[in-house]
């Protein structure tokens, strides 16, 4: 098996440890993970809206965010919305098959311009330049305005845990993609 993720180093109430896991390709992370994702985003909240930025306790963009917050999980992304709108496998639009951790694209046409976190629920932790700040908000309808300026879900984690009893991670962060050889 390849190794795909890591848990979490997580701030605030966390423990700061990272364990490599071992995942079988088109299997999904343990509830753990993805609620650490979850938990780590909601962490985020009332943090600063900026253009280009990715600094934590400082300021972000929706981008940014995600870069951060999915950092924590071994997972490096690029640094725009549309080129993390590119990575990991398509999800349908549909709240019941979404999972904490997916990464929801928004855009106009065919033009991907934020990307927002998952959190369950029927909720996603994004950075908003109207509020000016990192924000829980509710899906939009799949139809309607709102509706079309949804584009899509992209799972960058894939599903089961196989064992959690490895020793800690190396140090350097693989990049999605080709997380330690995985070909993902």
């Amino acid at each position: 098996m390849a190794r795909l993720i890591v848990l979490a180093l997580v701030i605030g109430s966390f423990t700061a440890t990272a364990r490599a896991q071992d995942v079988a390709v088109g299997a999904t992370p343990s509830a753990d993970v993805r609620d650490s994702i979850a938990q780590l985003s909601r962490q985020q909240i009332g943090s600063r809206y900026r253009l280009g930025a990715i600094r934590p306790g400082g300021a972000f963009d929706c981008s940014g965010l995600v870069k951060y917050v999915m950092s924590f999980f071994r997972v490096l992304l690029p640094r725009t919305a549309a080129e993390q709108a590119k990575l990991g496998v398509e999800v349908p639009r549909d709240s019941a098959q979404l999972l904490p951790g997916d990464i929801l694209t928004f855009g106009r046409g065919r033009k991907i311009t934020h990307v927002g976190i998952y959190i369950g629920d029927g909720r996603y932790v994004h950075a908003s330049s109207r509020r000016r700040t990192v924000v829980e908000t509710s899906l939009p309808p799949l139809t309607g305005k709102r509706g079309h300026w949804w584009k899509g879900v992209r799972r960058l984690l894939p599903s089961a845990v196989a064992d959690d009893s490895l020793p800690a991670a190396p140090e350097e962060s693989p990049v999605i993609g080709s997380l330690q050889g995985s070909g993902l």
